[in-house]
């Protein structure tokens, strides 16, 4: 989709997942997509002459949120990592883009800009959506300029108030947090608080699932995984006409617009049978999470000098 939204026409697209929902949803949508499967039993030299490989290895192994994350080569994210690497070796690609988690430990950051020759650049999806998402992109596209700033806040692409997780306003525990960002909503005076969510209170003991944002600010960054009542999206306070309002986290269609996807593109699938199958919500928010922000990688391959029919392949 974003080779689409950057107009590049693609006449062969090859792809390496081993989660079956994200499969059945790619095929879906993108049927022409070739499924290679586990990518660390792939080979690679069938690819040679593809001109562009991205890859995006779990950040779980990396991200802060993570106890006990690794640190050096020795771990399993760095295994991934290094099949990136030998995609490019054998593939000898124009082009190349990887990305991961900016909250990474800095030794790895600059392991991966080792061997890749080149320092990332951070971009931050709320640039061109609703959703606070830093992420680092090392990439031998010449990226230019950061994407414009859209000032694009959560409040702009809710649905209709769907059911709360309570009923009554009283069990948000109305601690604001940070007083400049509880001034900015008051006066809504919001040029402080676009590229960041706004911490409004807490349900229960207050943990990252039970924490309360407002609509007036960004998403925090969505995931794949993550418990509580905010689980995957974080919950929001949503203010009603009659002065009351709801707390709920974001809908699957939500959760898809803070990634610039169509609304229900992860509702469907076609599984390793051919079978049309329904996705259920909780694969929707698991795959949502573990996606790229569409808008942001089109920003990024924009800047490609591609041929009238480019060939692309893909190895996460």
């Amino acid at each position: 989709m974003a080779l689409e939204r950057a107009g590049c026409a693609v006449s062969s697209y090859a792809a390496f997942e081993i989660d079956k929902f994200a499969r059945a949803i790619s095929r879906h949508n993108c049927p022409d997509i070739t499924q290679h499967g586990d990518v660390m039993h792939a080979d690679f030299r069938q690819f040679r002459g593809y001109d562009l490989v991205m890859g995006g290895s779990p950040c779980t192994f990396w991200s802060i949120a993570k106890a006990n994350r690794e640190v050096d080569k020795t771990g399993m994210g760095w295994a991934l990592f290094m099949r990136f690497v030998e995609a490019i070796r054998e593939v000898q690609p124009r082009y190349f883009l990887y990305e991961n988690v900016a909250s990474m430990p800095a030794a790895i950051k600059q392991f991966i800009s080792e061997e890749l020759g080149c320092e990332p650049v951070m971009i931050n999806s709320a640039l061109v959506s609703v959703q606070q998402r830093k992420r680092l992109y090392w990439t031998n596209i010449p990226v230019g300029m950061q994407p414009i700033d859209q000032g694009i806040l959560l409040r702009d692409v809710l649905e209709p108030a769907m059911l709360p997780l309570r009923e009554k306003s009283q069990t948000l525990y109305a601690n604001l947090y940070k007083v400049n960002a509880s001034n900015s909503i008051k006066h809504k005076d919001f040029g402080l608080i676009a590229c960041k969510p706004v911490r409004v209170g807490q349900i229960g003991k207050g943990g990252q699932g039970g924490r309360v944002y407002s609509v007036q600010g960004k998403t925090v960054a969505l995931t794949a995984n993550g418990g509580g009542r905010g689980g995957k999206t974080g919950l929001y306070k949503i203010d009603l006409p009659d002065g009351d309002y709801i707390i709920r986290k974001l809908t699957p269609i939500e959760a898809e617009r803070c990634q610039t996807l169509p609304d229900d593109y992860t509702a469907h699938g076609v599984d390793d049978n051919g079978k049309e199958v329904k996705i259920s919500n909780t694969q929707r928010y698991k795959g949502i999470g573990n996606g790229w922000t569409v808008d942001v990688i089109a920003h990024i391959l924009k800047n490609m000098e591609v041929e009238s029919h480019a060939l692309c392949a893909r190895a996460p």
